[in-house]
């Protein structure tokens, strides 16, 4: 059963009028919207109660929620008010975008108490500016979890599976970043970004989903705050006299505050209820759970076959051949190299002999180039992000000047999607599958290796900064589309991720990066794929031996040992890397 509670009496009284209807209501996740633009309700669909809260900026701070069961209080909501929520604003001076009435939520205000400090309305990363044209639009929320030591998820972080304190770090940061080398034990952005939390006790798992594809920060403060010696005495005494309790602090650049909270009680019953909210693993095709072999890159179609045939001939299992950015025409996906990969169907065929699949790989970066089809057809019907200008954006990847399809616009969607049919996407074949690298997405020219955040999507009219996380997530989904459409609908696709957010297990494997042969990037590797795992990504790995680097034949062996166990067992290696091929390494 659960009990809501509010310290607001005008929200106790319109929720708890609408309650009264149920009586004691059971559910099993509680959903709470804070939105300037939605006018307050509550309803009860399914298991779950959605509330829908309209109300003056300046009374938010008074929201208080507690979720009990059994008369046990388990977590709430707004009791440091630590709740922010930030209205959005025009620059002092500036006219109005729409100056309406009260009766319409969506307009603009202008507040002119509002003055520039510390680039809370421009704000200058290195030679790179923030333009911020609605100023700032921050929302916030404390969250606290009752009788609770231990909390995980929120991928993707290279630190323990049970989250960290914060309170003498930086909080985790979850902005999808291209990072090189990226360091272990620490809390900064990666590639990913999944906002769910769980908390598991001996009686009671709960959980909570901050959707929100912003940047966002989390903080965590574990208490009650514990010395040796107060340590001691709760070990001798066999009991501890203040409750447990992790306190998470929530706050995310832009956007609004919709917070599910899953209720559990058991594991399983979060992961369900996590499930009917954004879905579950698809079931992945067979060969997908076996051996990848890859590399950046194979040089051509003869040192693939050379590879292909060694396997047999040293009797090891492989089902599936990769081929990075080297095997296109110039950086220009959905081509091939005509030198050096200029009969890609017989190379398929040689492949799929053996039993074996052929993954290549495509990336959101199309090169500037108005000779190749692909780049033309975008650039003609207008698929591509905008500059806060409304020109057509130009950033540096790997092709060099390349621009981004705004996967936000349906059409751009269905047009990718299309150009995985077998007429179009020219000596693919339906065992060839995909690779969606650099999708956070990387700008090797932009603040951070990544987009400017006031750039312009238009098929939403929104702003980079609103969807930056979900990005990667909208690329993969239409990748998914396009294999789901080229066999129409008889064969189950697979497609490899680098970036995600929450719902990424429909329509994609994840792995994770761009890691180093140390000791210290296998030990973590374990806890990177467990919080992936809890928070709905069930099919990952990462790159066997390292991504950068040459493990020796003692950590390489070991690395291999532990990704037997591993649902995506995946070998990769850069440019500059010795070959990790297993009769290269042990032969002695």
């Amino acid at each position: 059963m659960v009990f809501i509670k509010s310290s607001n009496g005008d929200f106790e009284m319109s929720i708890t009028q609408k309650l009264l209807k149920f009586e004691k209501i059971k559910c099993s996740i509680l959903f709470l919207t804070l939105s300037a633009i939605k006018f307050g309700e509550m309803k009860k669909i399914d298991e779950q109660i959605i509330i829908s809260y309209l109300k003056p900026i300046e009374q938010y701070t008074n929201l208080h929620i507690e979720i009990f069961q059994n008369k046990d209080l388990k977590m709430f909501c707004g009791q440091v008010k630590l709740l922010s929520f930030t209205r959005i604003c025009n620059k002092k001076g500036e006219p109005v975008d729409n100056p309406e009435s009260e009766a319409n939520p969506n307009s603009v205000v202008e507040d002119p108490d509002i003055t520039d400090t510390d680039g809370l309305w421009e704000e200058t990363y290195k030679s790179h500016t923030d333009s911020k044209p609605y100023g700032p639009a921050s929302v916030g929320m404390d969250i606290s979890f009752i009788n609770s030591k231990h909390v995980y998820g929120i991928p993707e972080h290279a630190d323990s599976f049970s989250l960290k304190e914060t309170t003498s770090t930086d909080p985790y940061r979850m902005y999808n970043l291209d990072v090189f080398e990226y360091e272990v034990n620490n809390p900064m952005a990666l590639y990913g970004s999944v906002p769910v939390m769980i908390s598991h006790t001996a009686t009671h798992t709960t959980g909570i989903f901050w959707h929100n594809a912003a940047e966002t920060w989390i903080d965590i403060k574990k208490l009650p705050d514990t010395n040796v010696v107060s340590s001691i005495t709760n070990f001798f005494s066999g009991e501890e006299k203040d409750i447990p309790q992790t306190s998470t602090h929530w706050f995310s650049e832009s956007g609004i505050i919709d917070l599910f909270i899953m209720l559990g009680p058991r594991p399983m019953d979060v992961f369900r209820q996590y499930g009917k909210l954004t879905g579950t693993q698809n079931l992945p095709p067979l060969f997908s759970l076996a051996y990848h072999q890859c590399r950046w890159n194979y040089n051509d179609e003869e040192d693939v076959q050379q590879v292909n045939e060694n396997f047999d001939k040293y009797d090891i299992p492989m089902d599936v051949m990769w081929l990075d950015i080297e095997h296109t025409d110039g950086k220009r996906y959905f081509t091939w190299d005509q030198h050096k990969f200029s009969h890609p169907l017989e190379m398929t065929a040689g492949l799929t002999s053996r039993g074996r699949k052929l993954v290549t790989i495509v990336d959101p970066h199309i090169k500037r180039d108005h000779n190749y089809f692909f780049y033309k057809e975008n650039h003609d019907r207008d698929l591509f992000i905008h500059t806060k200008d409304g020109k057509e954006f130009d950033g540096w990847c790997w092709p060099g000047s390349s621009s981004y399809i705004d996967f936000t616009n349906p059409e751009a969607r269905q047009h990718y999607a299309s150009t995985y049919a077998l007429d179009r996407y020219q000596g693919s074949t339906l065992d060839t599958f995909t690779w969606n690298d650099m999708n956070e997405p990387s700008v090797f020219n932009g603040p951070e290796i990544t987009m400017q955040k006031d750039n312009i999507h238009p098929g939403l009219g929104i702003e980079h900064r609103e969807i930056h996380n979900a990005y990667g997530m909208l690329f993969h989904m239409s990748t998914y589309e396009g294999h789901l459409l080229r066999s129409n609908h008889h064969l189950r696709p697979f497609i490899l991720t680098r970036a995600f957010y929450a719902g990424s297990q429909r329509s994609a494997a994840v792995w994770t990066g761009d890691n180093t042969a140390e000791w210290s990037q296998l030990a973590i590797a374990a806890p990177m794929l467990l919080s992936l795992s809890v928070t709905g990504i069930t099919h990952v790995g990462a790159d066997i031996g390292g991504f950068f680097g040459n493990p020796d034949a003692f950590l390489l062996a070991r690395w291999y040992q532990k990704d037997c166990l591993s649902v995506c067992m995946y070998v990769n290696a850069s440019l500059t890397q010795r070959r990790k091929n297993v009769w290269l390494q042990f032969d002695s």
